[in-house]
């Protein structure tokens, strides 16, 4: 039996480019490895004669990506991006609450001297910038909107674990690869006598909530918000219910 493809979310598209909210667990380029496993690029190509990817977005990140439908256009968009005019909005929830409201993380990023794949906060690394602002705060827990100045490798993962307050779900840089219900409702939460507990999120607390850039063809600015995800929202309402203020 043929598994089914997922459809594809297009928020905006012109013959030059199309944007995407990425689905959480579907890779934005073929994986190296295993090629055949599902991914945008694939997906785009047979709807599209051909899809450059401008930026990525880890695996288990929802939200906003972009696509170039030519090179050209491919070209200018990755000139926009090394020359830092993207803006870059996600939206996290943290551990924690963060001390200052607002503020700026200057810290270069580096390769993990021993663990492959692994990044770390490091003065010698690359230059690295986010900006960020606290949205919601619920006892334990943080919403805030981070924008990127520049694209590093995790750049948002480790800018806050850095100041102690990872993402609420991060087996990388956090403290848990789940986040389960009794974390929520603490003394609410009941369980059966012979139940297990399910995890109730089990992927990176992390969306590309926002994305504006020049559009290469007339000049003008393109500007496009990402809904959120249900599994996001159904989170985000659980936090609110039980530790809101």
């Amino acid at each position: 039996m043929k598994k089914s493809r997922q459809v594809l979310e297009i928020l905006f598209e012109n013959e030059d480019l199309v944007i995407l909210n990425k689905p959480a667990g579907v890779l934005s380029i073929p994986d190296r490895f295993v090629p055949e496993k599902p991914n945008l690029v694939h997906q785009l190509e047979q709807k599209y004669e051909k899809a450059w990817i401008v930026h990525r977005l880890d695996k288990d990140t929802s939200g906003a990506i972009c696509f170039a439908l030519n090179a050209e256009t491919h070209r200018d968009l990755s000139l926009q991006f090394q020359e830092r005019s993207v803006e870059k909005y996600y939206w996290a929830i943290l551990d924690g609450l963060l001390s200052k409201p607002s503020g700026t993380i200057d810290l270069g990023i580096a390769p993990h001297p021993v663990t492959k794949g692994k990044m770390i906060g490091s003065r010698r690394g690359k230059k690295a910038t986010t900006e960020y602002k606290v949205l919601e705060t619920f006892k334990y827990f943080s919403l805030v909107e981070a924008e990127i100045k520049t694209g590093r490798t995790h750049q948002i993962r480790v800018h806050f674990a850095s100041l102690g307050h990872p993402l609420a779900v991060d087996e990388l840089y956090g403290n848990r690869a789940a986040l389960f219900f009794s974390e929520i409702k603490r003394k609410n939460f009941n369980k059966g006598k012979n139940e297990e507990e399910r995890p109730f999120f089990q992927r990176l607390t992390l969306h590309a909530q926002r994305i504006a850039f020049t559009n290469p063809a007339d000049g003008e600015r393109i500007e496009v918000s990402a809904p959120l995800p249900k599994d996001f929202q159904a989170l985000t309402r659980q936090l609110e219910k039980w530790l809101g203020k």
